[in-house]
């Protein structure tokens, strides 16, 4: 029997493509578990990263290191995981589907049950770049459960809530993560881990998805392309995960990952732009249209950053921790849900601009909420600025991603390019938002300490009786009189800081909001030119019927 012969499908089963499965007529109570499945496939998949990102200050003490080294456990992973969608489609589409979904959801659970054995950094390092790999998998997995559930008719609404369900991950480590640390310190997450992969595995094996067409895909220059685009990507998202972090202009070695990725991927294209049947459609790619939502989207996920590298982070410089934070993300989880339904309900094709520019709009507003934070604002005060911005996250990603896809479906041959352009415009964007936030965020912060010192005088009245206030309140725990004033001294240098950091975090946000409304305005000015200047399709003309003659 050939493994790839040509199968004729009904009209309403045919796959989308080869390597996705076929879409079978379900009952209702079938299409409900395949809902049910895909989510649980899906979260399991955006906890792994998420339940270590969010507890990296926890992880340092575990692991006896510095911020600095655990920054490399997320940073392994997406330097893995955004590479491998080059490879991943082609080997679904080579090797069926049922291969793919078992094999990788073997290799998962194997792996983070491998976590439970880690010991030091370098090992912890290892085991994430290996999650990496095999968590790109779990993401098209859920993809492709959720998508069962969905009738033809509202299929691309199924879609929506399918890539949707992955964002879910992040506010939900926050959430329950912490009593995770207290049961079993770091090896509670992971064994939450495994036992949620456990359970997804049991549950695909038990459901499988329905067969789909397979196609020998697979040539000698994909894995040269490999070759070079993975450790070009690798290089990129380790410089800017660190740039901000050991600073770009101190430390060689983020120079010298740069400039190696630039060479990488320039040959990655080169291999790939004179190639007969490449991975990469770089003509596709480099479409003014393609281009120009691709950008719209990295800035859309830099604006999304304002809650990891803004919200958590001022959060984190006024003294706050992960417990403090769990009502907040709560809510934030509520807005993700929302965003995401009403993205799927009111998902036109012939509007796919508007709920971009909305979603934006909402988002600036959040933003500017935040802008005038104080050392007093807690959680409390941010529930309704963050809450727009989960929300116009969740409801933006879904006309951006059908606006993606209309070429795929025009040319399945794209699909490669898209699941990559549109996984880089997840990973990645979202790093350049931490790295260009993050190193905003530290400029702003020198300029306002500097400007406060100055203004920290001696020959100040408030500033000395600051001091002497200070001093006076260590008088029962320091007797020496000049440890008191040092202590004072230092008390009083900690709150300049601390305000500082205030001050800067405030620049963020108003950063921000000015970056969601000139997306926007672009967004939505671009719109109006193409309704304005595009001629309307001519109507075809009237045909005179010929006379009957006998």
């Amino acid at each position: 029997m050939n493994k790839y012969a040509v199968v004729e499908w009904a009209p309403d089963e045919k796959p989308m493509m080869p390597g996705s499965p076929s879409t079978p007529n379900h009952p209702s109570w079938l299409r409900i578990c395949y809902l049910l499945v895909g989510i649980l496939v899906s979260l399991t998949g955006g906890l792994g990263n998420a339940l270590v990102s969010v507890n990296l200050v926890a992880l340092q003490g575990s692991l006896a290191a510095y911020a600095t080294e655990t920054a490399w456990l997320p940073a392994a992973y997406v330097m893995t995981n955004v590479s491998m969608n080059l490879l991943l489609v082609k080997f679904r589409q080579q090797f069926g589907l049922r291969l793919f979904t078992e094999f990788f959801l073997v290799v998962y659970a194997l792996v983070t049950f491998a976590h439970l054995f880690v010991h030091d950094l370098y090992s912890a390092i290892a085991v994430r770049a290996a999650h990496g790999m095999v968590g790109a998998a779990l993401s098209t997995l859920g993809l492709y459960y959720i998508l069962q559930a969905f009738p033809k008719v509202i299929r691309l609404r199924g879609m929506v809530v399918a890539v949707g369900v992955s964002q879910l991950a992040l506010p939900m480590a926050y959430i329950f993560s912490s009593d995770l640390l207290e049961f079993a310190e770091w090896r509670g997450l992971y064994l939450f881990e495994l036992g949620l992969t456990l359970v997804a595995l049991g549950c695909v094996l038990m459901l499988k998805l329905p067969p789909g067409d397979r196609v020998k895909t697979f040539e000698k220059l994909d894995f040269v392309t490999f070759g070079l685009f993975a450790p070009g990507m690798a290089l990129l998202c380790a410089a800017l995960t660190f740039g901000r972090l050991l600073w770009w202009f101190e430390t060689p070695w983020l120079g010298w990952a740069l400039a190696a990725a630039i060479v990488l991927l320039a040959a990655a294209i080169c291999v790939e732009h004179n190639r007969a049947r490449p991975l990469l459609n770089t003509r596709w790619l480099a479409s003014a249209d393609i281009v120009r939502l691709v950008l719209s989207m990295i800035l859309i996920r830099v604006v999304l950053s304002e809650q990891g590298t803004g919200a958590v982070g001022f959060f984190r410089a006024v003294g706050l921790v992960n417990d403090q934070m769990q009502t907040l993300f709560m809510i934030v989880l509520g807005a993700t849900v929302a965003g995401i339904l009403t993205s799927a309900a009111t998902l036109s094709l012939k509007h796919l601009t508007a709920p971009v520019v909305l979603a934006l709009l909402l988002m600036a507003t959040g933003a500017w909420f935040d802008a005038h934070a104080s050392s007093a604002t807690r959680p409390e005060q941010m529930y309704l600025s963050q809450a727009l911005l989960a929300f116009g996250g969740a409801f933006f990603i879904g006309p951006s991603l059908i606006a993606l896809i209309g070429g795929v479906i025009a040319n399945p041959s794209n699909l490669i390019s898209f699941s990559v352009i549109f996984g880089l415009s997840q990973n990645v964007g979202g790093l350049i938002g931490s790295a260009v936030l993050g190193t905003f965020q530290i400029a702003r912060e020198k300029f306002h300490s500097s400007v406060l010192v100055e203004h920290l005088s001696s020959l100040d009245p408030q500033v000395t009786a600051r001091l002497a206030a200070g001093a006076a309140a260590y008088a029962r725990l320091v007797p020496d009189p000049a440890a008191r004033s040092g202590r004072s001294l230092a008390a009083l240098s900690a709150t300049a800081t601390r305000e500082a950091n205030v001050l800067a975090y405030n620049d963020v946000f108003l950063l921000i909001c000015v970056i969601a409304l000139a997306t926007a305005s672009w967004i939505f000015l671009h719109a109006a030119w193409l309704h304005f200047t595009t001629p309307a399709p001519l109507a075809a003309p009237a045909t005179t019927p010929e006379p009957v003659t006998d």
